[in-house]
């Protein structure tokens, strides 16, 4: 899994500034990042805050985790 340049405090934070008043192009520019990352950070991200969004990641990594031993394993039964 690709790591992101952006904490999920900092995630979390562009979405707020955004809801506050911000314009997304705006804040698109000073993060550096396309309007459609922004929108798919608030899409996944939007009604979250920083504990429940770390441990959906952490969920995310050990779900990627499981499927890999699972595969590894159905490879290792048909041989």
């Amino acid at each position: 899994m690709k790591k992101s340049r952006f904490t999920d405090s900092q995630i979390l934070d562009a979405i707020k500034r955004v809801e506050v008043g911000i314009t997304v192009p705006e804040m698109c520019r000073e993060l550096g990042i396309s309007s459609a990352t922004f929108y798919k950070w608030r899409a996944k991200y939007g009604r979250m805050d920083v504990p429940v969004m770390s441990r959906m990641k952490e969920l995310e990594a050990e779900n990627a985790r499981l499927r890999k031993m699972y595969v590894e394993e159905k490879l290792k039964a048909e041989l």
